[in-house]
């Protein structure tokens, strides 16, 4: 059987049962996932969130070894998801959920307190100045994060990226953020956290390549709210 096109890829993902695609969705009202995602789970475990998740790599490992948790990736590429989406329904992986949309509507997604934690697995970088803003560290999408996520809630980092390790650990100290776990090169350890020997697509590349895997888990406080225009400048 002839593999399917990535156009292919994009239409299945409208008829597969754990995605929800929402990337014609618009700013504006609330999406109605948001404070309903217990229902779309059918029990209350608490739920980890992937974002710029890919193929969901970390959904999938996750799920696997925590039934007792709910699992959500997200991601804009639908062929991506179609991977992941397609491969959790193979192993009847039912605590596993995708949803394709854009990082930047999520408090519409979820409801205040709703993430347990979140994963941010290799997301683009930005490394030019002029896009810093679009970092997934950003104090600006922190301050989103900090309207979804349980108070206390962990944010996980794994990045090959010098340039996205160094800058999430200024806007930690900027604002005083707790920090858990702050490595350089996880793989330059002998004992390593616990589930940082997942490996995505894009790290097993990183690691072929002989670059350093780097990873942080901080969590947030209330200064992430305070104005951002004229920080990181």
């Amino acid at each position: 059987m002839s593999r399917k096109t990535k156009v292919q890829r994009y239409q299945d993902i409208l008829s597969l049962p754990n995605v929800i695609d929402l990337h014609h969705y618009r700013h504006g009202d609330h999406a109605s996932v948001r404070g309903n995602w217990s229902k779309l789970f059918g029990n209350d475990h608490p739920i980890t969130l992937e974002l710029a998740c890919g193929k969901g790599e970390y959904c999938l490992g996750l799920g696997s070894r925590y039934p007792e948790r709910n699992f959500v990736g997200l991601d804009i590429k639908g062929d991506r998801i179609w991977k992941g989406a397609t491969e959790a329904l193979e192993r009847g992986l039912e605590n596993v959920r995708f949803m394709r949309t854009r990082i930047d509507h999520i408090t519409n997604y979820f409801a205040p307190g709703e993430i347990d934690e979140i994963w941010i697995t290799f997301p683009d970088p930005y490394p030019r100045k002029s896009k810093k803003r679009k970092r997934l560290t950003h104090p600006v999408f922190l301050s989103r994060y900090a309207s979804i996520l349980r108070s206390g809630g962990p944010i996980h980092l794994k990045t090959d990226s010098d340039q996205l390790y160094a800058f999430t650990l200024e806007v930690i100290a900027l604002f005083e953020l707790p920090v858990e776990y702050k490595i350089p090169d996880i793989y330059g350890l002998d004992n390593r956290p616990e589930n940082l020997d997942i490996q995505t697509y894009y790290e097993k590349q990183h690691v072929s390549e002989g670059k350093a895997i780097k990873y942080v888990a901080f969590r947030l406080n209330d200064a992430v709210h305070r104005p951002v225009r004229h920080l990181l400048d």
